[in-house]
């Protein structure tokens, strides 16, 4: 190994067991109670709450991902993505985390997600609680093997190893991270997570445009490209038939620019709606210690969200300059990030950059393998099939499935050509269309029903596997990104099915008007 990857390494060994330690610090008071290792207890202060909210959101896709999509194809798929994302953040601070937090306090002091929507409609038979958790577990497989992909693309990048290997490994670090220090380490790491992400992407955006000549040299260069750099048209990679982009005499090649209509803009800016169904990032609002905090959380959240996106989205440009040619397939471009860090920093700062997309996963990965496990156990395990279960048992069971959601990441995360950014399109596109209408309804509309909820939930699953799989490949104005007609179609049913049956009873409805006048007891 070489001496330049040597330095590198202990940078990021020196990172990885910092994260180790901060899971040893908050060990003992996660296993003090299922509560505890699941919601921490509802203590999280404004920092923390924003910081780890947008980090356990963000994960690798925002420094691999995003500004991959933004090397392979130009400004506007990135940026139109970035503007929804940043739209739904603040929409979902603004009108969703003060109820939220409110309510799940008054639904029986709820800890996961399921539990909240089961308690919210009084149900004696689980049956949201069942599907809410069986819809966890199947997207958020999904969500960590993205994690998982980054990892192996990560390591097997900078040090030559074998992607499976390489990404077998991190997707062993963080299961034993995740299994030792429950929610508050997460989300205290999480915090620290976040602050390495900002510096790694504004160190590298400062030094890759200087790099280029500064920012009129790289807008000069990106408008040679045509559609590359303009909002309402997208650049046109000439490929062969392996999807490898030509080169001719060291220049990548393109064609004309492909046309970017208003459906296709709405269908990007659709990824903002996917922020209601998140449960990474609403269950952050219902951990804060304080209601009255989460004003703060906001803006701390959309200054980190504003300045990371739009970065991220330049690095890819940038990068196209910097290295016309080095990246040839879509798969292949989420590299430059690192490509751009490996080349310009002395290694051992290389190395602590490296660590803000090792940050990004694991902030991700843990957090979407404990809610997961925690839907499992909590929820199917205890509230279902052993509802005598003791904390202990509920805890052992959630470990054993954080084991086996792991291995499932782990082999839908094998084929080394995954392009992380549409692995995380798709589950986020299941969260949105499947929490995020029901989430809204259940906290502004009381005549929401238990019949209602259940067929959005359904509705909105069912149509994002319907229309990836069967509809968008009719193309035209079906090849829109399928969380916008799967979040209107739960949104519909959601409607419709609540008035075509019965009314929700007396209790749920003083409930509702309880916590819209701001009673959480």
């Amino acid at each position: 190994m070489a001496g330049n990857t040597v330095q590198i390494l202990i940078s990021m060994v020196i990172y990885m067991a910092a994260v180790i330690l901060i899971g040893v610090l908050y060990a003992k008071r996660a296993n003090k109670s299922s509560e505890e290792y699941f919601l921490g207890g509802r203590s999280l202060g404004p920092w923390v709450t924003a910081m780890s909210a947008e980090a356990s959101d963000m994960s690798g896709w925002l420094l691999m991902g995003l500004p991959g999509v933004a090397y392979w194809c130009g400004l506007a798929d990135a940026a139109w993505t970035a503007i929804g994302l940043a739209i739904g953040t603040y929409l979902n601070w603004l009108i969703v985390s003060k109820r939220l937090r409110r309510y799940s306090i008054r639904a029986n002091n709820s800890i996961t997600l399921p539990e909240f929507f089961s308690n919210r409609f009084r149900e004696k038979k689980k049956t949201i609680m069942m599907l809410s958790a069986a819809f966890i577990l199947i997207f958020f497989t999904v969500y960590a093997a993205s994690c998982f992909v980054t990892c192996g693309k990560l390591f097997s990048t900078l040090f030559g190893l074998d992607y499976k290997l390489m990404m077998i490994l991190g997707a062993a670090f963080v299961l034993i991270y995740t299994i030792l220090g429950g929610f508050l380490a997460e989300s205290a790491s999480d915090f620290m997570q976040a602050i390495v992400m900002i510096v790694a992407l504004a160190v590298i955006v400062v030094i890759s445009t200087v790099k280029a000549g500064g920012v009129g040299a790289v807008i000069a260069n990106a408008n040679d490209i045509p559609g590359f750099l303009e909002f309402f048209g997208l650049a046109n990679p000439t490929v062969d038939g392996d999807g490898i982009q030509l080169v001719e005499a060291g220049k990548p090649l393109f064609g004309d620019a492909a046309p970017y209509g208003i459906l296709t803009i709405c269908s990007m800016l659709a990824w903002g709606l996917g922020y209601f169904g998140m449960p990474q990032v609403l269950l952050r609002f219902m951990a804060i210690r304080k209601e009255d905090e989460l004003k703060r959380s906001r803006r701390i959240a959309m200054v980190w969200v504003l300045i990371s996106l739009a970065v991220a989205v330049f690095i890819g440009i940038v990068g196209r300059q910097l290295f016309p040619a080095e990246h040839l397939t879509k798969s292949a471009a989420e590299n430059i990030f690192i490509t751009l860090s490996t080349s310009f920093l002395p290694p051992i700062l290389a190395g602590f950059v490296m660590a803000g997309i090792l940050a990004a996963t694991i902030s991700s990965s843990d957090s979407y393998l404990l809610i997961a496990a925690s839907a499992f156990a909590k929820n199917i395990f205890n509230g279902i099939f052993k509802k005598d279960a003791s904390d202990k048992q509920v805890m052992t069971v959630s470990r054993i499935t954080l084991l086996v959601l792991t291995l499932v990441g782990v082999v839908i995360a094998l084929d080394e050509k995954s392009v992380i950014f549409s692995i995380v399109s798709f589950a986020w596109a299941g969260f949105g269309a499947t929490f995020g209408p029901i989430m809204l309804f259940s906290l502004f509309w009381k005549r929401t029903n238990k019949p209602g909820a259940i067929a959005g939930m359904v509705g909105g699953a069912a149509m994002v596997f319907i229309w990836k799989l069967l509809i968008s490949r009719l193309g035209g104005v079906f090849a829109i990104y399928e969380l916008l007609p799967a979040f209107i179609f739960s949104s519909v049913l959601i409607v419709a099915v609540s008035l075509l049956t019965e009314k929700p009873s007396e209790q749920i409805e003083e409930d509702f008007e309880a916590v819209r006048k701001g009673i959480s007891e």
